[in-house]
């Protein structure tokens, strides 16, 4: 306590939890969010195709979570479409990542560097919604620890947990792709800051909510920032998440991750075939006929 004390880490945590996150912090997540959309298969030509249906799936990808969560809560799941900021805001990154003349915009926010501070404002915004969905739930549930756990998952991972959802938005269906059967580490961390924050809500975790907030923060942003950096999809928990499974499900020691990197050698193709591969063997086989 005497070490936090002299770094004064308090003060900085009470002047970091009060900062407002529109519109700087907002932005960053929009283009982060809009970029990862852009980067699925086919949605460039959705957007082509189907401006409409791919401004819908850019909307879900910015506020997805907030649209589940409310679900969860008995709220409308369109209460959110209220403000009008921040859907124009997310609009305009919507339209110019997929429509900008020479693709510019996205090759500015996609540049490494550029992308990489993009990322850590990101995580600032997953950590706030996280915070605060655990606090909606408290304030309607109040020994719904559960509830809060839930909730506060869905507000910072939610957008991955409707994916499949929104991948029928732009026509295709992975169910294999389910968040929940392949998490990623967005989605963990997200669900072990939940339960921190409704530790911490429940008075069962000594820690000021605003110095969690600062702790999470710099954990998260550290870890997705050296993640982008390194193109790694990996996750810093694999190493802890293996020796528990091991203990408690008996499960190998690391095979789950074993599998995760080897199964794409040996595992047949998939019998699921994308528009686009159905097309290319379409012109496949009549450029055969022709001959």
């Amino acid at each position: 306590m005497e070490v936090l004390a002299a770094l004064n880490l308090g003060d900085i945590a009470q002047v970091f939890s009060k900062m407002g996150m529109f519109p700087v912090f907002d932005v960053a997540y929009y283009i982060v969010s809009i970029l990862y959309l852009k980067y699925e298969p086919g949605s460039v030509e959705v957007s082509r195709r189907s401006p409409v249906a791919s401004w819908l799936c850019a909307m879900l990808y910015c506020f997805g979570s907030y649209i589940l969560a409310d679900i969860l809560l008995g709220s409308s799941p369109i209460d959110y479409f209220q403000h009008n900021s921040h859907i124009l805001l997310a609009s305009a990154v919507w339209y110019l990542v997929f429509y900008c003349p020479l693709n510019l915009f996205y090759k500015c926010v996609a540049f490494l560097p550029v992308k990489l501070v993009l990322v850590a404002l990101k995580e600032v915004v997953r950590t706030r919604k996280i915070a605060a969905g655990v606090h909606h739930a408290h304030h309607a549930y109040h020994h719904g620890l559960f509830i809060m756990v839930i909730v506060g998952y869905v507000k910072g991972s939610g957008v991955a947990l409707i994916s499949n959802f929104e991948q029928l938005l732009r026509g295709v269906w992975r169910p294999d792709t389910n968040e929940i059967l392949n998490m990623s580490f967005p989605t963990k961390a997200s669900l072990y800051g939940a339960i921190l924050f409704t530790l911490q809500e429940s008075h069962w975790l000594p820690v000021a909510k605003s110095t969690l907030i600062l702790i999470f923060t710099l954990f998260m942003a550290t870890s997705k920032v050296v993640m982008t950096a390194r193109h790694s999809h990996g996750s810093p928990f694999a190493l802890i998440e293996s020796w528990v499974c091991h203990l408690l499900f008996g499960s190998p020691l690391g095979g789950s991750e074993e599998d995760h990197h080897h199964a794409p050698a040996t595992a047949p193709s998939s019998p699921l075939k994308t528009k686009e591969e159905l097309s290319e063997g379409a012109r496949k086989r009549k450029a055969k006929k022709a001959e």
